[in-house]
């Protein structure tokens, strides 16, 4: 997972090496992020000697059958002389075309051997560049669209990336909305910005994807999470005009059949676009000034049960914290505060799992440090979420990482506990946590903790433990009864009953 935060924030290989067996099967939460994220990176992998192989040695794993799925591409290298040519094809691969992992299995005798080999010369990142008349079909549509909007996503996104996309939307007056954990491909606060498909999203916004005659969907795949089960979108012919740039040949038409698809990376789409200036004033400018409002309007905190408050804290996190600060979180209900409430400025300020991947945060976090000592780095987590990775405070107290941690501590797994009173209102199994004191927890590693149970205690509890220099733990106490950003338990109990 810190290989994959390495990937997504410069854009380069993250590099990991495990041992075989255990070492594999533990990595392989990683490695599924990278590959459902569009991440580069390159798993280096232990494996038995060649003399033991298919006799079921101790940890022998047949990779390319185990890891088949996950990877761009998986190899073993027999001979020592051919480690150049398979190192070589691994970084390719990994950050070409649409970035992903690449595992070589490394036989422990196979390292032993001495061998000549010719060094290969470093990678070359190769992608896709559009084409004029891709570019002057784009134009064309735009000029014929009464309804368009942009989608922004996936991988090959750099900050200058992002200001040409920017630049390109301010021209044509087009509203924004982002993919699933994507929000930092597009500054929140730019006036075209109308917010995320993410889970839960605005129903405000929603409701305008599916009444738009064009969609422009740059980088990203349109999945599950971003297209509400795929309902926003119908596969697999869109009731939209679809125009989808994306740097993977096979992803184009793979689910959605598009008007205009463009096999280029947004580096390489981004620069053309940015030139591009519409024949005349753009028909929806007023429309994208409403989709704006209707954004600032769904991020402003609402009430919920209990005396600690996500919704406020987020705000004040985002009036006090710089720009540049890396806001860092794993998968559960207590990301929705962050998704919903905190405004990204711009790339590499957003690391999170698309995957949906427990346990991703915090580990992510600790990378965020080191590739960026300089930066604030921020990181949420709930209580399940932080227990899965936890131990990594180990790693952030060794390195000296003045990591700050907000655990959202619901005693449970809030998810789970969600959709169990959605469909079984009252009849919750196996989501009640039993959690350490985490504050205590902190101190015994080295690290900085303290316990926050009501909302105007935060800022100042925060001032405390930046203060430090040290790598902090914040355990806040949330009520179990707000149970997202906006229902609690005792809503999806009568909801659910209503409908029956």
């Amino acid at each position: 997972m810190m290989a994959d935060a390495y990937g997504k924030l410069t854009g380069r290989p993250g590099i990991c090496l495990v041992t075989r067996g255990p070492g594999t099967t533990n990595a392989a939460a990683g490695i599924h992020v990278a590959m459902q994220d569009s991440t580069p990176m390159v798993v280096l992998i232990g494996q038995v000697a060649r003399n033991a192989r298919g006799r079921e040695a101790l940890q022998e794993l047949d990779y390319k059958q185990f890891l088949g799925g996950m990877v761009k591409y998986v190899e073993e290298i027999v001979d020592p002389k051919r480690i150049p040519e398979y190192v070589s094809r691994a970084f390719h691969a990994a950050a070409g075309g649409r970035p992903g992992p690449v595992a070589l299995a490394l036989p422990e005798d196979m390292l032993e051997e001495l061998a000549e080999a010719a060094d290969a010369a470093p990678y070359s990142r190769i992608e896709p560049h559009p084409s004029p008349q891709q570019m002057e079909g784009l134009a064309a549509l735009l000029a014929k669209a009464e309804r368009p909007m942009m989608l922004l996503g996936g991988s090959q996104w750099d900050a200058a990336t992002v200001k040409q996309i920017e630049d390109f939307a301010a021209a044509f007056a087009l509203p924004v909305c982002t993919g699933f954990r994507r929000q930092d491909r597009f500054d929140n606060r730019h006036p075209s910005f109308a917010g995320d498909l993410g889970i839960a999203a605005n129903p405000k916004l929603a409701a305008r994807v599916r009444d738009v005659d064009l969609l422009v969907a740059v980088g990203g795949r349109m999945g599950e999470a971003t297209t509400a089960g795929y309902s926003l979108i119908t596969v697999p012919h869109p009731q939209q005009q679809l125009v989808h740039v994306h740097p993977d040949p096979n992803e184009l038409g793979r689910v959605y059949q598009p008007t205009l698809a463009i096999n280029a990376s947004p580096r390489t789409f981004a620069p053309l676009a940015s030139v591009l200036k519409p024949a005349a004033a753009p028909r929806w400018a007023a429309g994208t000034v409403a989709a704006h409002q209707d954004y600032l309007a769904f991020i402003e905190p609402s009430k919920l049960p209990g005396a600690l408050q996500l919704a406020p804290i987020v705000r004040w996190l985002d009036g006090n914290l710089p720009a540049d600060a890396i806001w860092c979180n794993g998968a559960g209900n207590f990301a929705g505060w962050v998704h919903r409430h905190h405004q990204y400025t711009g790339y590499g300020t957003q690391l999170a799992p698309t995957s949906g991947s427990m346990g991703y945060g915090f580990p992510a976090a600790v990378a965020a440090k080191l590739v960026h000592p300089d930066r604030p780095v921020v990181c949420f987590c709930g209580d399940g979420d932080f227990l899965m990775t936890g131990q990594e405070l180990a790693t952030a107290v060794r390195y000296r990482l003045p990591i700050i941690t907000l655990i959202v501590n619901n005693g449970m797994y809030g998810t789970i506990r969600m959709h169990q009173e959605t469909y079984y209102p009252g009849r919750s199994f196996g989501t009640d946590l039993v959690n350490p004191d985490f504050a205590a927890l902190a101190r015994a590693y080295g690290a900085h903790g303290e316990t926050v149970e009501r909302t105007e205690d935060f800022a100042a509890v925060f001032t405390r433990a930046a203060a430090t220099g040290k790598p902090a733990i914040l355990d806040l106490k949330v009520d179990p009864e707000a149970i997202t950003t906006r229902s609690t338990i005792a809503d999806l109990r009568a909801a659910t009953k209503a409908r029956h």
